[in-house]
């Protein structure tokens, strides 16, 4: 048996609880080693020593306050809990969650990250920002903006489709005008003028 070995078997052999091979093969490092046997011996000094200290008397009112205090699988008590716990409770619980609460914290990491490679520099709050009028006011200028960009897009992308449509069609009428003077000069018959059906 090695020291180590024998460290983890003091404790079973100062209970008693080692088999009789093990107490033998115990023994006979002890006698060999004498670090070891010395080690054993404050080991059962101590054990010894606390055997002899008195046991500990709960207080009186211990055993009433624990099963006042530890919650039953039902309430024992005609307490309702806080109008908060009874709106809020369900979700609150749960976002209260460590998981929760490190998945927020990796999501923040993550836009701040973001944010950082962007070049997106961010402004420091002040009290003005918070007011309520000026953040109401600021998402109406932002909405009414998005609409405005919005309406300039559609009506620019309807000007190019208006615009490409009359250039087709002013080409087509300089091909087929191109077409009759060079068939009056050879004397054949004109083709009919193109027609630009927008159905």
């Amino acid at each position: 048996m090695t020291c180590a070995e024998l460290e983890i078997l003091l404790c079973d052999y100062v209970d008693g609880t080692l088999r009789a091979a093990e107490i033998t093969a115990f023994e006979r490092h002890l006698k060999e080693c004498a670090s070891c046997a010395e080690l054993a011996k404050d080991v059962a000094g101590v054990t010894a020593f606390l055997e002899t200290v008195p046991d500990a008397e709960p207080p009186a009112e211990l055993l009433t306050r624990i099963l006042h205090d530890v919650p039953s699988g039902r309430q024992t008590t005609g307490e309702r809990p806080a109008w908060w716990r009874r709106w809020f409770g369900g979700w609150v619980e749960g976002v209260l969650q460590p998981r929760y609460a490190m998945g927020m914290a990796m999501t923040v990491l993550s836009l701040a990250m973001l944010a950082r490679f962007a070049h997106i520099e961010p402004r420091p709050l002040h009290a003005a920002d918070l007011d309520p009028a000026k953040v109401w006011q600021s998402i109406d200028d932002r909405s009414h903006r998005v609409w405005d960009r919005a309406m300039k897009y559609y009506d620019n992308l309807r000007l190019v489709i208006e615009v490409q449509s009359r250039l087709k069609e002013w080409t087509d009428q300089d091909q087929a005008a191109t077409a009759a003077d060079s068939a009056k000069d050879s004397g054949r018959p004109s083709p009919p003028p193109a027609t630009n059906d927008k159905r």
